[in-house]
């Protein structure tokens, strides 16, 4: 029996609805979330990030500003500019797009922006606070995933979860996330040995590896949920996740398609960690 597909785009676009009628509670008290994303460079992906973080700003009724800055823009001067935004009362949400061109320091300048507007949910303040279970601003990716999770109707407390992938951006994140929610969590990793075999052993699989179709059905347990987090542009230019879907599609009980899985989320989360912050920001609980 073929694994039922976890619709990113649907349950994104159920959250936006909630998101909506939510904003207009807030407008009429003559708030609105406002986000500013800053782009430095023009790498070609970023540019299309940055494009459908704007339109959704637009969809829900958010303030919206994107700073296109040229490459060669010196690090004194996006850290000047990440200042300005920390102390603009309209700006409940800061996101600089990463990379950064290689002269920056990435962590210095995400670093600059006030946690309470870090919508990205990187800022040491925030990742210390994802660790010891206080309230945070999430980061979006890993927080798309466990609300995936989530809408399949399979509790997660109890369970066995394997991650793999160890990285500061997803697999670390949502292996904490997943503890919150009283799973049992085993990190996987490129140096992980009997992978497979560890991977068997999972009632939730959560995938980013940055590696296409590495995880075949001799790595799924029969009925696991399987979250594919990768995006991998193959050679013949079709998009193709970490998972081989076809060849997982008849073991697994749920499993993320790519693209239409967790992409969809993490705008969406984003989205809502502006709203959380401009509330928090207005003393709104």
């Amino acid at each position: 029996m073929s694994a039922q597909r976890i619709n990113g785009k649907e349950v994104s676009e159920q959250i936006r609805e909630d998101l909506k009628a939510e904003v207009e509670q807030l407008q009429a008290k003559g708030i609105q979330p406002g986000l500013v994303v800053v782009l430095v460079g023009e790498d070609p992906a970023s540019q299309v990030y940055v494009n459908s973080k704007a339109k959704a700003c637009e969809q829900l009724g958010y303030y919206s500003e994107v700073h296109r800055l040229p490459a060669d823009t010196t690090q004194a001067d996006l850290l000047a500019l990440i200042e300005k935004l920390n102390g603009d009362a309209k700006v409940h949400g800061i996101l600089v797009q990463l990379p950064l061109p290689k002269h920056m320091d990435e962590k210095a300048v995400i670093d600059a922006i006030a946690y309470e507007k870090d919508v990205d949910g990187f800022h040491p303040h925030s990742v210390g606070n994802l660790m010891i279970g206080d309230e945070s601003l999430l980061p979006c990716t890993p927080a798309g995933v466990i609300e995936l999770i989530k809408r399949t109707g399979h509790e997660i407390r109890g369970k066995h979860a394997v991650v793999i992938g160890r990285s500061n951006i997803v697999g670390k994140p949502v292996a904490m996330l997943l503890l919150r929610e009283d799973a049992t969590v085993t990190i996987c990793h490129s140096r992980t040995a009997n992978i497979e075999e560890i991977a068997r052993q999972a009632d939730i699989l959560v995938v980013a590896t940055g590696r296409p179709k590495m995880v075949t059905k001799n790595f799924v347990k029969p009925g696991a949920i399987v979250i594919d987090v990768g995006v991998n542009r193959m050679e013949n230019g079709k998009l193709a996740g970490d998972v081989d879907y076809d060849d997982v599609l008849e073991t697994a009980g749920y499993i993320t398609p790519v693209p239409g899985g967790v992409g969809p989320m993490t705008i969406t989360m984003l989205m809502k960690n502006t709203l959380k912050a401009a509330k928090q920001i207005n003393g709104i609980r």
